[in-house]
């Protein structure tokens, strides 16, 4: 419980949430927000609230010095006000246990209306379904709902518990610019005109990846920042324009030094934040197993469902379609279901519709049976001992459910990836108490475009190639792994990083692979490159997405509900109508001539 001393004020002696039975008899004044209210004939009781809890006030006619009734009948919900009165043990029966002030209530002396409220949109105590754009509209009245206050005060304490860790290890905490030079970092910048440079622009960061590393050629080796950052991307319920990291980079470390520092900040932030204490170290598990296992380099441990190689059980069969996927280079891959065998023609057709939505053209299904005999939906045509082999390869019992999908990994692993979470929701085999981090290492340096076949990075071109891969570089440089790692929560990436490029030759090769010449390097780059000429050390560091630590700490599905002001699922701030249109003179002071499309 907060000190109520440390929080008077002029309006108050103590807080809505601060009042006990050992205050009993105590003259004291309240300020906050009418939450309820009930007129119980001639006694008229509200529940009064503010950011540190409620208090039930009672209105009695005979016990005030004014016309303290009349008064409290012309309150409403939301109503701001100002109450003095007496502490006194609740009557017998009638203790609320569900709150921390639960004993004790408040007979109002005198009362004072300090501002009246509109009826609320929606009420604030509803536990009920409020659309999220009507709650985005009027976020000032959502912030007050108990849930979100909640929210925004455990990402408060994640943040402190962060900052706190970080100054025990030494972490510099350095601020850096947020107006800076457009460059390609793997999304699309956000770009700000510069009035005094016309036709010039600013980029807002999308990290602050170039100038943490230039802090490490400036000799701080450990910075941290509690970073704003933006990302002008399509949006979803783990995603935002903009948007807040905890950043961190090192010098004269490597992997296993970044990761021990990051599995102490979590272990902290959940500690100090929940009370739970997590068990470093967390599991490993490289990108290549992880894409065969699971299919996905975000994969969520708390359930099992690994994905099987079917291939060499349907070689040879019947079914043309399998030939045809094996014969060029695809495979046939497949989950079991533990006793799912019973699954209804609909509920099939239900998981058949989810491989079609991820871009297959469906998915086989199998039962499991005893004495060779299995159904499924293409035993017409594959005879019985080709459905033995794949349910002994994926190590199906009687009773079980084998679904699978072919064609090459990058779809089965897609669809099989999205059935799996699926089936996992479906069968209720996903313990939303359970914690399972996970890092994901080893991932490929370069992804290829398959339209038009171009390299780009596979987190961004800073990122150190294995030396034992340099070599391929220029020959083979989809197989050169990268010093790159991911840490996974519960099937969400809360933070990547990387070791870092720190000699320029080699950072010139990077860039040359992903197609962008020496001299755009040197205009997109160059002030980075230059200052490795004066003695870059070894290098690296994690962005952990705070928003969606925030969220899992939370519980909540959405990092929307523990964002303040969140943009909606279309970018919009529906609150304060955001993008706003600007008027053609401030447009030309820019520079900016706006053309309408025709």
């Amino acid at each position: 419980m907060m000190d109520s001393q440390k929080l008077q004020t002029q309006y108050r002696t103590d807080t809505c949430g601060g009042l006990r039975k050992e205050d009993d008899g105590r003259e004291v004044t309240l300020v906050g927000w009418v939450f309820r209210w009930r007129d119980h004939g001639g006694i008229v009781f509200i529940d009064m609230r503010d950011r540190y809890g409620v208090t039930q006030i009672v209105f009695d006619r005979n016990s005030a010095e004014q016309d303290i009734d009349s008064l409290a009948h012309k309150l409403r919900s939301e109503f701001v006000i100002q109450v003095k009165g007496q502490v006194r043990p609740r009557p017998e029966g009638t203790v609320n246990e569900s709150l921390p002030t639960g004993e004790v209530e408040v007979s109002a002396t005198h009362l004072e209306i300090i501002s009246e409220s509109e009826n609320p949109p929606f009420r604030l105590d509803d536990k009920g379904e409020v659309g999220e754009d009507i709650r985005l509209q009027y976020r000032y009245l959502d912030l007050r709902r108990e849930e979100l206050q909640r929210y925004i005060r455990i990402r408060h304490d994640a943040v402190i518990a962060a900052r706190k860790y970080m100054d025990t290890l030494s972490f510099l905490d350095i601020e850096t610019p947020i107006l800076c030079k457009p460059t390609p970092e793997g999304a699309r910048d956000f770009l700000v005109p510069a009035r005094m440079h016309p036709g010039k622009f600013y980029a807002l960061p999308q990290s602050p990846q170039i100038y943490k590393q230039i802090l490490m050629v400036s000799g701080f080796d450990r910075y941290y920042q509690i970073a704003r950052c933006f990302r002008d991307e399509a949006l979803r319920a783990d995603r935002q324009l903009e948007f807040t990291q905890i950043d961190i980079e090192m010098s004269f470390i490597d992997e296993d030094d970044i990761i021990k520092v990051t599995e102490g900040l979590m272990e902290t932030i959940y500690r100090q934040t929940l009370g739970i204490e997590l068990k470093p170290p967390f599991v490993r598990m490289g990108y290549d197993e992880c894409m065969e296992l699971y299919g996905i380099d975000r994969p969520d441990l708390r359930y099992d469902l690994q994905i099987k190689d079917l291939s060499d059980a349907f070689r040879g069969c019947e079914f043309r379609v399998f030939n045809q996927i094996l014969d060029t280079g695809g495979r046939i891959r497949g989950i079991v279901v533990p006793g799912a065998a019973g699954y209804s023609r609909k509920e099939l057709d239900d998981i058949n519709a989810v491989a079609v939505d991820m871009g297959s053209k469906g998915c086989v299904w199998q039962r499991v049976g005893g004495g060779g005999e299995h159904d499924s939906s293409i035993k017409n045509i594959v005879s019985q001992p080709y459905f033995d082999k794949a349910a002994e390869l994926a190590g199906a019992s009687r009773g079980d459910l084998l679904v699978f999908v072919g064609g090459p990994d990058s779809l089965t692993s897609k669809v099989l990836a999205r059935l799996r979470q699926y089936l996992a929701a479906r069968e209720g085999l996903i313990d939303k108490n359970k914690l399972s981090f996970l890092w994901v290492t080893d991932f490929p340096l370069f992804e290829r475009d398959e339209a038009t076949g171009a390299l780009s990075s596979s987190h961004h071109p800073f990122t150190s190639p294995h030396p034992e891969d340099l070599d391929k570089l220029e020959s083979e440089p989809e197989k050169v792994r990268s010093r790159a790692y991911d840490i996974v929560l519960n099937g969400y990436e809360i933070g990547g990083g990387s070791i870092r490029i720190h000699n320029p030759d080699v950072q010139r090769r990077i860039f040359r692979a992903l197609g962008i010449s020496d001299e755009q390097a040197e205009y997109k780059f160059g002030f980075l490159l230059k200052a490795f000429q004066y003695g870059a050390p070894p290098h690296g560091g994690i962005a952990m997405g705070m928003d969606r630590v925030a969220m899992l700490l939370c519980g909540t599905d959405s990092i929307r509900d523990v964002i303040p002001f969140p943009k909606s699922s279309k970018a919009s701030g529906l609150m304060e109508d955001a993008p706003a249109m600007v008027e053609e003179k401030e447009l030309l002071e820019l520079h900016i001539r706006k053309i309408v499309k025709k």
